[in-house]
């Protein structure tokens, strides 16, 4: 089938380890999708079963037509939040009309999904720079670890409490934790954290969640009263995503319309985040609009089969990959055994603990916690460790998505601030090397004197409209502090485009020099460059003489230009041409010459 492993290029990958290896992460991810789209649904307003359905159509679609080998499509706590804040305004939350709306716009995010695919727009994702994941990670690391308090503890906050809000209930209501609760989320983590060390080929979190189980059967059967406490899945109704339409009309449409690109930001962002921070833990190359088709079809084929708005899920994907995922085969795995769990296993999966699977989302939590890469940036760059600082803040303030733009936005302006601002150094020749070599004055590590009449810069950097005003000041500062240097030769290498405004800054200087009775001077400067020079034309001002290929070119050009009678004083003798020149001018040159 080589048009399928064309489409599918994983497939050819697999054989009977990576098939092993994705039906054990896919147990986990169903076993793990069952509780999490049950309470999501609930917080979206719609009753349990549709939390139940967005984990299994999506999920496949996306896994098939998605990109990312790891990532796990269902709802979403954002999500699900954005969509109870959206449509309560329109239907009373869990009747049929708040249902069909919540299908309804779940198609238009699919259709708007893919249209940003389609047309390739997701080359936006590379302005997400690893600084920004890495906030967003950490955020993400303990918002999972908050939520996961309550069932871990076997507390009830009111519907809704935010990450922080569960925090200050635990803190308010400390006689009010459930013990046995607590007892079954520690054996889960010692069982899975000992196993890690022991065994760690072993499915070890799927093995520490059966821990958990077999200690709450213990105590439900050895401490009167413990099973009173000890909150479960429960019972899921149907085990087979219905096909269903939603029954809206072209009003209600126009009405869902502004909702599903607010919803569509939401997902999108969420997706591709957790898409990329996977795939930077995991090695693997995204294709972005691929992603963004795949989380499309999702949407628009799972709001026909009762699946609200669905997304890569970041407390799913975590897990598949931890658990040793390795194709797409462990999502659709994931999702085919939620519909057989609930189908054959529906008592056994009413009975699993949450607070078992709470300690298997504090374990995922603890992984997130990159605190090596932390230290690394924080020692690297004060720059990105800002920019991972505020993202990290945000995530744990605002919404997940909106914490993404936000530290997205944060780095491109620390990125425009740096291209803004390329560096202006001036030069001398290292007397220290053999071929005298050009190196800026910050880095001979020595005092050195400059020619009083060339000035040697490298510019590195372009000079577009937004760094025009710093360059500017730096030429500017060159020329008032050593009028003497009435020549000027740039380095400009690096320089890799000018603008418009750049051009006009060129030739600004080389009118003030010109002015001063001197000349300005390029050494190799880039094809886009001398092709913006040539079209303003300023290529023809500066005339023959003024662009150079190398160094030596350039000096064994420009001495002959500079005044004689200031070299008969200069002390300095930067370049080789000096020492000739003074010799010329010694006394009894002349009488030497006539003597030979």
């Amino acid at each position: 089938m080589p048009a399928l492993s064309t489409l599918l290029p994983w497939l050819r990958e697999v054989d009977r380890t990576t098939l092993k290896a994705d039906l054990g992460a896919g147990l986990l991810g169903a076993v793990l999708a069952l509780p999490q789209g049950v309470a999501f649904a609930t917080l979206a307003g719609l009753p349990p079963q549709y939390g139940v359905y967005g984990a299994v159509v999506p999920c496949i679609i996306a896994a098939l037509a998605g990109s990312s080998r790891h990532v796990v499509t269902g709802p979403t706590n954002a999500n699900s939040l954005a969509l109870l804040a959206a449509l309560s305004p329109l239907a009373l939350a869990g009747s049929g009309p708040y249902i069909d709306l919540a299908l309804a716009v779940t198609l238009l995010v699919g259709l708007l999904q893919l249209t940003v695919g389609a047309l390739r727009l997701g080359a936006v994702a590379n302005f997400i720079s690893p600084s920004v994941l890495l906030g967003f990670m950490s955020g993400a690391a303990v918002l999972i670890g908050l939520y996961s308090l309550k069932d871990l503890l076997g507390l009830s906050p009111p519907l809704g409490t935010s990450a922080f809000g569960v925090l200050g209930y635990v803190l308010a209501h400390p006689l009010a934790i459930h013990w046995p609760s607590l007892v079954i989320g520690v054996v889960t983590l010692v069982a899975t954290l000992l196993l890690r060390r022991l065994r760690p080929r072993w499915p070890t979190m799927l093995l520490g969640l059966l821990a958990g189980c077999l200690s709450a059967w213990i105590l439900e059967r050895s401490v009167v009263g413990a099973a009173q406490g000890i909150a479960t899945v429960g019972r899921i109704p149907s085990a087979l995503p219905p096909f269903h339409l939603p029954d809206v009309t072209l009003q209600d449409l126009g009405n869902l319309s502004g909702i599903a690109v607010a919803l569509t930001l939401v997902a999108l962002g969420q997706s591709l985040s957790i898409a990329k921070a996977v795939a930077q833990r995991s090695g693997q190359r995204l294709d972005v609009n691929r992603e963004f088709r795949g989380q499309g079809l999702a949407n628009l084929v799972g709001g026909c089969f009762s699946a609200y708005v669905s997304c890569g899920s970041l407390n799913r994907s975590m897990p598949n990959f931890e658990a040793g995922a390795r194709t797409p085969l462990a999502a659709v795995f994931a999702a085919l055994l939620v519909v057989a769990l609930v189908a054959f296993g529906g008592a056994l999966i009413a009975a699993i603990p949450l607070a078992a699977i709470a300690a298997t989302l504090l374990l995922v939590a603890r992984g997130l916690l990159d605190l090596g890469r932390w230290r690394e940036v924080l020692k690297v760059s004060r720059t990105e460790a800002l920019v991972a600082g505020v993202t990290f803040l945000a995530t744990l303030t605002i919404p997940l998505d909106r914490a993404v733009l936000l530290g997205t936005l944060v780095s491109l302006v620390a990125y425009l601030y740096r291209t803004s601002h390329p560096a202006i150094r001036p030069l001398v020749p290292d007397p220290r090397t053999p071929e005298r070599r050009f190196t800026p004055l910050d880095e001979l590590g020595q005092p050195a004197q400059e020619c009083p009449q060339l000035k040697l810069v490298r510019v590195e950097g372009s000079v577009f409209f937004g760094a025009v005003p710093h360059v500017g000041d730096q030429l500017d500062g060159f020329r008032s502090a050593q009028p003497g240097q009435k020549h000027a030769l740039f380095m400009t290498k690096s320089m890799n485009f000018i603008d418009l405004a750049g051009n006009d800054l060129w030739r600004r200087e080389w009118r003030e020099r010109r002015a001063l009775g001197g000349d300005l001077y390029f050494h190799r400067p880039r094809t886009p460059v001398l092709q913006l020079f040539a079209k303003t034309g300023f290529l023809k001002e500066l005339g023959e003489g003024h662009i150079f290929s190398s160094k030596d070119q350039a000096l064994r050009s420009i001495y002959p230009r500079l005044d004689p009678e200031v070299c008969r004083s200069c002390t300095a003798r930067t370049f080789v041409e000096c020492a000739a020149r003074a010799a010329e001018q010694a006394p009894g040159a002349d009488a030497a010459r006539t003597d030979c």
